[in-house]
């Protein structure tokens, strides 16, 4: 990608290459420039409690975690960190420790002569958030600054006097006031409130620094990221990047919302130390972690992809790519899911359930759930029974041709020269695969207007040469649809990572109007994946979105039990979004665009909140959940859940 590019983000667009940045030491392990991507996590304990937060550190770092996160929310524990250290140092642990500060200048101060790496929120301190909008003419812009330098520079000339490192960590949701009313609630106010406290910092000549821009919504995060490098890029600066999608919950939706906005910018060579934030033990994030940054390695060396200097699209901006309609697929309908049923010895009603069909006999009636996957591709199959009349059927061409009935499916062509001399055709949709190697004859199928392309790479650096394609086809405006395809043969967490990853990348580009997995993994397990990616992309919403922080020590309640107890009262409420904070810090902001919001604000205590907007204050906490029910009913957003027979 050339450098005076206004779209500038990465190395290059088609070329796997680490993004070079800042080495930055933080302990003995050093960060950015040539090293390996790092992998760390946070505590979960109450800081006050050495042994069991001393404990809970070796079993992360026994996981993986090469650094450690600690919370200190007052000067208690900012002191307490000091007996941290001092026993996991007897215990043989090296790890650099993070003292994790957002409302507390003095407990950084403190932290900062004990840690190896202070985290500071811009956001929250030493700017503040009441959700007011106030207008700033430049001058009292100005002096807000000069505020905030002033209780700043002390902070880096510690950090500068005793070696520490920092990370200057915008959050999404806890943007300040003072921000919002300048930039708004956008990727562009993440990035000025860390360039503001960083050109503080370069004013210093302290540069020992790591920069991140979190935000629940991997599509904000990714664009954050970006436009932040870009930013950097234009001022001559490199600092090392933390990548983390913040709020990303549990289970696997909390790993595929993960691997989606991380794998996105690794995909690129953007990161250098990455940290998954799920609603689960911290030892368990560690793996996940190494997981999704074991795919880059090597991957340097990977099939050459014909390049392209500049993106035609806005990377800092989500536009969805322009696609006619075919039969459904495209245009402005939601990305179809494909389940492949060509590998299936049998196929039975029972095959069916496994993606959302339910056949009922007594009245010759197929029912659908909300993860009802839209077309089935058969391969050489047959259905022994008629197909529900919402699904597509996909047989390979010369299957299709050889069908007494050619109106209960559509063919698949395996390639461009093979649809391009065919002397059958489906009059209403027939789909064709599409690789790098027909690139050149894209052109000659613009006007066929029953043309659904099935994009395809062997290459292990698949995303970029998917994208690759579609940017040709945005050239050429070819708006034909695309689904997605790619193929995994390998366990299922690596497929349910790989798959976010690759597919998720595409999708917050605004490209891809269905998604195809192939794998030696179950029917269910795949098609509960893809309807997960959309979601974790926002879209396709097809269920409940839960936006749950990872416990920390300032958590007031057990996150893990209490988002358990919500999703199962919830988890019914398709397209609506709650977000489970343990503390105020994860509060209103951290939120960000939750519609309601379930909020520890003291021992045995939740707040409730309708958006950013305060509801109930303070509710015992053995009530706060029939409370947020009664809330979602009063709004009307409440529907029964569906009784079993």
């Amino acid at each position: 990608m050339k450098i005076e590019n206004i779209k500038y983000y990465c190395n290059s667009l088609t070329k796997y290459s680490r993004l070079k940045t800042r080495e930055v030491f933080i302990g003995d392990i050093p960060l950015g420039g040539n090293n390996p991507i790092r992998i760390q996590s946070m505590t979960t304990t109450d800081t006050m409690d050495t042994i069991a937060t001393v404990e809970q550190s070796i079993r992360m770092i026994e996981a993986g975690c090469e650094y450690v996160r600690i919370t200190a929310p007052s000067l208690r524990e900012a002191e307490n960190l000091l007996n941290i250290k001092n026993e996991l140092r007897k215990r043989g642990y090296k790890t650099p420790l993070i003292a994790d500060i957002h409302f507390t200048p003095n407990a950084a101060e403190l932290a900062a002569r004990i840690v190896e790496k202070v985290r500071i929120n811009p956001g929250n301190y030493v700017d503040k958030k009441k959700f007011q909008t106030i207008e700033y003419t430049d001058k009292e812009y100005q002096e807000e600054l000069e505020r905030i330098r002033e209780r700043f520079i002390p902070l880096v000339k510690i950090c500068k006097e005793y070696g520490t490192a920092m990370r200057i960590g915008t959050n999404h949701g806890s943007l300040s006031d003072r921000i919002m009313s300048r930039y708004g609630d956008t990727p562009l106010g993440m990035v000025e409130s860390a360039l503001e406290f960083l050109r503080i910092c370069k004013d210093e000549n302290y540069h020992n620094i790591v920069l991140s821009m979190k935000a629940s919504n991997p599509q904000v995060m990714v664009q954050a990221y970006r436009l932040l490098i870009n930013k950097m890029h234009q001022e001559g600066m490199n600092y090392p990047l933390h990548l983390g999608v913040t709020e990303a919950g549990d289970g696997d939706d909390g790993r595929i919302k993960s691997a989606v906005g991380i794998g996105a910018l690794l995909e690129d060579g953007i990161g250098d130390t990455i940290r998954v934030s799920l609603t689960e033990p911290p030892e368990f994030e560690a793996p996940v972690a190494i997981s999704i940054a074991n795919k880059y390695y090597k991957r340097e060396n990977h099939k050459p992809i014909p390049e392209i200097d500049i993106s035609p699209i806005d990377p800092f901006n989500y536009e969805r790519r322009k696609t006619f309609e075919v039969a459904g697929i495209g245009g402005t309908n939601v990305p179809k899911v494909v389940t492949d049923l060509s590998n299936e010895d049998e196929i039975n009603y029972n095959t069916f359930e496994k993606f959302g069909y339910f056949y009922n006999a007594e009245t010759d009636k197929w029912n659908l759930n909300e993860l009802a996957s839209d077309l089935i591709y058969l391969g050489e199959n047959e259905l022994p029974f008629d197909a529900p009349n919402s699904t597509k059927l996909i047989f390979n061409y010369d299957k299709w041709k050889k069908l007494n009935d050619k109106s209960i499916g559509f063919p698949l062509f395996k390639n461009l020269e093979q649809f391009l001399t065919a002397d059958e055709k489906s009059f209403l949709l027939n789909f064709v695969y599409l690789d790098i190697e027909e690139i050149s004859k894209i052109e000659k199928i613009r006007n066929d207007k029953t043309l659904v392309l099935i994009l395809v790479t062997d290459n292990i650096h698949g995303m970029a040469e998917q994208r690759r394609i579609f940017f040709e086809l945005v050239k050429l405006n070819v708006e034909n649809p695309v689904i997605i395809k790619r193929e995994y043969q390998n366990e299922k967490e690596k497929v349910l990572l790989s798959s976010s990853t690759d597919l998720g990348a595409l999708l917050l580009d605004g490209f891809g109007d269905g998604v195809w997995i192939s794998s030696n993994q179950s029917i269910d397990f795949v098609n509960k994946t893809l309807f997960g990616i959309l979601q974790a992309c926002r879209t396709r919403i097809s269920k409940t979105e839960y936006i749950a922080c990872p416990s920390c020590g300032r958590t007031l309640f057990d996150l893990i039990e209490v988002t358990n107890k919500i999703r199962k009262r919830t988890e019914h409420l398709k397209g609506l979004k709650i977000a489970v904070m343990g503390c105020i810090v994860n509060g209103p902001g951290e939120m960000a665009d939750a519609d309601y919001g379930y909020v520890g604000s003291g021992i045995g205590k939740i707040t409730l909140y309708r958006g950013k907007e305060i509801v109930k204050r303070n509710i015992n906490s053995e009530f706060a959940l029939d409370e947020l029910i009664e809330l979602i009913k009063s709004d009307n957003n409440w529907i029964e859940p569906p009784t079993i027979n």
